[in-house]
Order: structure tokens, then sequence, then C-alpha cells
């Protein structure tokens, strides 16, 4: 399946919500590291990246489904895509290693999915699912308004990082940068006791920042 040059892997958005260095890291830098987090999620993956398809009753799910969008200019990969009804409707399943997060980055990456079936099947989505590895459990998400636009704003700005090809800046958040994969990478922690003693160098030398 082709993409247009300023498509954008619908992955990148969950990298992007989730810290806008550790996206630039990854899709400007190139730099990728694995840890026990990304394994998990990896392993819970395999039978959904198997690809085929299966029917059961009146539901026909399908498995490791290309996606694209000209019309958004998003492309990716759905875990599995339901189908049911007369004519069938899709439905985005995603599957996570843990549980529901407080951030919104899951729901966005799920809307995304939404997003290329409904360019692609000529339809509108009101729902899809996700579920969680920890719990083993589906969570219904509404694909409202509300997380349309977060989704395209998401995308928008992600696209602009990728345009610049700047690096964000580090922010450290300890429950954030120590379950990253890239923590090594980014070093969050050394560049803001660099950015912490340059500044107290300027106060004890009356300079203002």
């Amino acid at each position: 399946m082709n993409h247009g040059d300023d498509s954008l892997p619908i992955s990148a958005l969950q990298h992007w919500l989730f810290c806008p260095r550790q996206f630039a890291l990854i899709h400007v830098e190139r730099l990728w590291a694995e840890n026990r987090l990304t394994a998990e999620g990896r392993v819970l993956h395999q039978r959904a990246d198997g690809g085929g398809h299966e029917t059961r009753g009146a539901t026909r799910t399908l498995r490791a489904v290309e996606l694209a969008s000209e019309q958004y200019a998003l492309h990716g990969v759905a875990d599995v895509v339901e189908l049911s009804g007369h004519p069938p409707r899709p439905l985005p399943v995603e599957y996570k290693r843990g549980r529901p997060k407080a951030h919104s980055a899951d729901e966005v990456q799920l809307c995304a999915q939404a997003l290329c079936l409904e360019d692609m099947f000529d339809c509108t989505i009101d729902e899809g699912a996700l579920y969680y590895g920890q719990n083993r459990r589906r969570k219904t998400v509404a694909m409202d308004a509300p997380l349309r636009r977060l989704t395209l704003e998401a995308a928008d700005q992600a696209r602009a990082t990728l345009a610049s090809g700047r690096l964000p800046p580090p922010d450290y958040a300890p429950r954030r940068c120590d379950s990253c994969s890239l923590l090594t990478l980014c070093q969050p922690k050394s560049r803001r006791r660099v950015a912490d003693w340059f500044a107290a160098s300027l106060a004890r030398a009356g300079v203002p920042e």
C-alpha cells in the first residue's frame, strides 16, 4: 500500500502524546531500544499481527489490517478489525499490554485507525475498542468530536516536529520517563541537572534569567 510523502504512521501519534521527545528520537533521530514493557507488548501483538481472518456468527474478524487515508494523511496497521452488519461496518480493536492509562494516547491511536477505515469503507464509525492484556478486558471508546479533534491536532503537531527536524528539550517526569525504553538514549535527568547547574551559576553571578 503506497503512502504520500506527508503520510504519518498511526503509531507515531501515540509516541507524540506519550512524549514529544520520544516521538522525535524515534521518528526524527531514528533511534530505538527495547525494554521489558515493549517486549511484552510485542508478544501480545503476535497473534493479531499474524494476519488472517475468522468468522464467528455474524462477525468476521480480520487481523493485521493495513490502513491508509489520503484525506487525513495517515497510515498504519490495525491489530484487529471486526466486520458486522449489512453492509459490513468496521470496528477497530487495538491490543495493549498494560491497563487503561491516564492520558489519551491509546484512544488517539484507535481514533486514527477509525479515520482511516472511514475513508476506506466510506462509512462513519461510532466506536472502537481497546483490549488490555493486564486485566484482559475490552474498553469501548466513542469516536466523538473531541477525540477526533485531539487526534487531528496531534497529527498536525507531530508533522510540524518532523518537518522542523528538531529534538524537543527533555522534560523529566519519573513515572513516564523511568518506564521509557529510550531513557538511556534520552538522558532527561542528566540534561536537567546541567540546566539546573547553569541556572544556579547565573543566579550566583547575579545574572537575571
